[in-house]
């Protein structure tokens, strides 16, 4: 991981400094890695954590630290979402979130989407096969709000090509026709702010730019739950879960965790490590650090004569044209994607000037 970390140069030598160590004593790329999109690294403290958690198992020792893992976790994704913990809720997939909103909705209800949006954000609302789906560009989604749409579903930065919604007019076009609001923040939560209190329902995987293991999802709920209903409930939806492992849960969960799915313990002992690290370097610096790695990309592409999806102020950028390049890429060390044809490089905290000018490079 050689070269400069970009930024955070605007700050404080010692911000520098920090930002810089605590990078380094986490990560230990055997690659030029540039595909956080699809999966981010995970942290020398995270790999200890499940390896911890695997030892308990094998072991015969109580789990009780595990679950408290989850909670600590649910308690640091709040933290980063700007909401009490008490409206998060802990599964283990978008997807999975997605269903429990759509299942909430009356038959023939309308359901505003953006065109080629990520299809866990929104197949379950067409799988029920009684709502009318309408699908926009991304461009339009908040001028296409109109009085009859029930929810706004869409994706705060598009997984292929990283262009980030314009969530302030969504919101707004939203209210004024008494829509609701679901935005998936897969593709956001760790490097850009997020506000998930300005809308009714959010998600979020963590194997991204959360640098989480797999098996983790958060879905955000208002204070009166936005009229869902716990159809996934088990017994840990309950107020009490160890009162509640036999028949009908008597007393769901006064909070938001009455929508937890059966928690996968490993992924929350590693998750929780992950989320303490990206708190550690604050979501501010982060989203500097990676922003200018991306516009560095993009001027590169630029010099060479390619024109990148304009996505501006997104850590994704996507060259339409050169996704054929990606299997040549990697056998020379540099881990990007194909999506649709187009050539998708996703920049991180452990990302360095290097990186950029390595893809260039390898590019020309």
């Amino acid at each position: 991981m050689d070269g400069q970390f970009p930024g955070t140069q605007s700050g404080p030598m010692e911000t520098r400094e920090t930002f810089d160590s605590l990078v380094r004593a986490e990560f230990r790329p055997k690659s030029t890695y540039l595909n956080t999109a699809s999966n981010g690294l995970l942290p020398a403290r995270t790999v200890t954590a499940l390896q911890e958690a695997a030892l308990l198992r094998a072991e015969g020792r109580p789990l009780t630290p595990l679950y408290e893992d989850v909670e600590a976790s649910r308690a640091a994704f709040a933290r980063l979402a700007g909401v009490p913990a008490t409206r998060v809720a802990a599964g283990a997939s978008v997807a999975a979130h997605t269903g429990v909103i759509a299942a909430s909705l009356p038959a023939g209800a309308e359901v505003l989407t953006a065109e080629d949006d990520f299809t866990s954000v929104s197949n379950p609302f067409h799988v029920r096969g009684d709502l009318k789906v309408r699908t926009v560009p991304l461009e339009r989604i908040a001028e296409s709000v109109r009085p009859g749409t029930a929810l706004v579903a869409v994706s705060a930065a598009q997984s292929a090509d990283g262009r980030i919604a314009d969530l302030p007019a969504l919101r707004e076009a939203a209210r004024a026709h008494g829509a609701r609001t679901y935005v998936d923040f897969s593709q956001a939560a760790g490097w850009l702010p997020m506000d998930a209190g300005a809308y009714d329902f959010t998600a979020s995987v963590s194997f991204k730019w959360l640098l989480g293991p797999h098996g983790a999802a958060f879905l955000t709920v208002p204070e009166d739950f936005g009229g869902l209903s716990p159809v996934l409930a088990g017994w840990v939806a309950a107020e009490r879960p160890w009162d509640s492992c036999y028949g009908p849960v008597a007393e769901l969960a006064h909070s938001a965790r009455r929508f937890d799915l059966t928690h996968a313990l490993f992924t929350f002992a590693g998750l929780r490590r992950s989320l303490e690290l990206v708190e550690e370097l604050g979501v501010p610096a982060i989203h500097a650090h990676d922003v200018a790695l991306a516009d560095r990309f993009r001027a590169g592409l630029a010099d060479l004569g390619h024109e990148p999806v304009a996505a501006p102020g997104s850590a994704i950028v996507s060259a339409p044209g050169l996704g054929s390049r990606q299997g040549k890429l990697s056998e020379a060390g540099i881990e990007v994607s194909d999506r649709a044809g187009n050539l998708r490089a996703a920049f991180h905290l452990y990302n360095t000037d290097a990186d950029v000018d390595r893809l260039l490079a390898a590019l020309a």
